[in-house]
């Protein structure tokens, strides 16, 4: 019998799947529910060839793991078959509480709890499912096991999980300033210390990594058109729920019926076994199907923004330096109210300021040593010499005014 599962990734080539363990986690139905949620959410409306999923991401992810793993073997770090198993079964569900949309659901259907803490939850029940094969990759990802190196190589400056997205965005956008030296990275890691390294003739890969996640943040990820996209769903999801509280009724999946529903937060999460269970049906379709019932709602807001989804039609962004004031904000929203006949209470869902900040390099639990032959380590930004750390650690806010046309 073949003891390899091969997937053919037009990233990084052959993908090998260990039958057993691992193979069981791809196999379950958590993990493939990814594969009905894009990676990169709305940004598709820009980038029209980023429709890769967070299941192609999660199997890149682990590829890189087990690439890292060899290389550090091969250096003399001492891994056990036990920790390399986990830590590859963690890397592959590190993404699996993600909901349709990335993050737009976290500030809409539901509150206070995060996809990580869903993950969480998914990976406990796959546990359970699994006879509790998967403790020690939960303790990992909970950075509970006593050696952090593994834990780094999940959740750091320097994770898998980066190194994947970042070449994976790079290859599905088009946009290939973005293409980092992920193999080359993997090739300079080491440990030091009980902690993760990258050895220093791996310098220019590090600041290459480092100044590459800053334009994929701002030209990909941050992006005015696909941030007016994603308020315009944010602003319909939020009207839906009102909706549906004051009593009407309209077309939504089962589960998506659920959260509109339901003000569901941690505490439900923790009290409401069906939560989960209610969650993990849900994906991108459930949106797609309901916006296009919606979009015959006798409801003209909510109509309207379904329209607009449906029809690529994006709220118009300005970027500021400074928030807009109060005043401006009312004058855009009477001027909206007038232009569709429609109150300024309900005018108020064809508006969003979003105020996106990004730190590109956070010295507190970014830093990256870099460890020189005569064993000594220096944090990258004393190490780099055209890395202008204080310009990259400045905090940058930018205000997204965003508004339906008129």
């Amino acid at each position: 019998m073949n003891e390899h599962k091969i997937i053919s990734d037009p990233v990084f080539g052959f993908i090998k799947i260990p039958r057993g363990l691992l193979y069981d986690i791809v196999q379950h139905p958590l993990f493939q529910r990814l594969n009905r949620i894009n990676q990169l959410g709305l940004a598709s409306v820009v980038y029209p060839s980023a429709r890769h999923t967070r299941f192609q991401h999660s199997l890149g992810a682990f590829f890189l793991m087990s690439e890292a793993v060899k290389s550090l073997t091969e250096k003399g770090v001492y891994i056990f078959d036990s920790e390399a198993e986990a830590v590859e079964a963690a890397i592959l569900m590190h993404d699996i509480g993600h909901g349709p949309f990335s993050h737009v659901l976290e500030n809409t259907l539901i509150s206070g709890i995060s996809h990580e803490d869903i993950s969480l939850l998914m990976m406990e029940q796959i546990n359970r499912d699994l006879n509790g094969q998967l403790n020690l990759a939960i303790s990992i990802f909970k950075d509970l096991y006593p050696n952090k190196i593994f834990h780094q190589l999940i959740s750091s400056q320097l994770d898998m999980d980066r190194l994947d997205y970042l070449r994976r965005d790079s290859f599905y956008t088009g946009v290939t300033e973005g293409n980092i030296g992920s193999a080359r990275i993997i090739k300079m890691l080491n440990v030091k210390d009980e902690r993760l390294v990258v050895e220093a003739k791996g310098i220019y890969s590090i600041e290459n990594f480092l100044t590459t996640r800053r334009l994929m943040y701002w030209q990909v990820y941050l992006h005015r058109t696909a941030v007016g996209y994603e308020k315009v769903l944010v602003n319909t999801l939020r009207r839906a729920k009102l909706l549906v509280q004051q009593g009407q009724k309209f077309f939504a999946s089962p589960s998506l019926q659920y959260f509109l529903k339901n003000d569901v937060n941690a505490q439900w999460f923790a009290s409401h076994e069906e939560a989960l269970q209610m969650y993990a049906e849900l994906d991108d379709t459930d949106i797609w199907s309901a916006l296009k019932a919606w979009k015959h709602s006798g409801d003209r807001i909510l109509s309207l923004l379904a329209t607009d989804m449906l029809d690529r039609k994006l709220f118009h962004v300005e970027v500021r330096e400074e928030p807009p004031t109060t005043e401006e904000t009312d004058n855009i929203r009477h001027q909206i109210a007038a232009a569709y006949d429609v109150t300024e209470d309900e005018a108020d869902y064809l508006l969003y300021v979003a105020e996106i900040g990004k730190d590109m390099y956070n010295p507190d639990d970014d830093s990256i040593g870099i460890l020189y032959k005569d064993g000594s380590v220096k944090d990258i930004s004393e190490a780099s010499e055209i890395l202008n750390v204080q310009l990259l650690s400045k905090k940058i806010r930018k205000y997204y005014l965003c508004y339906q046309r008129i």
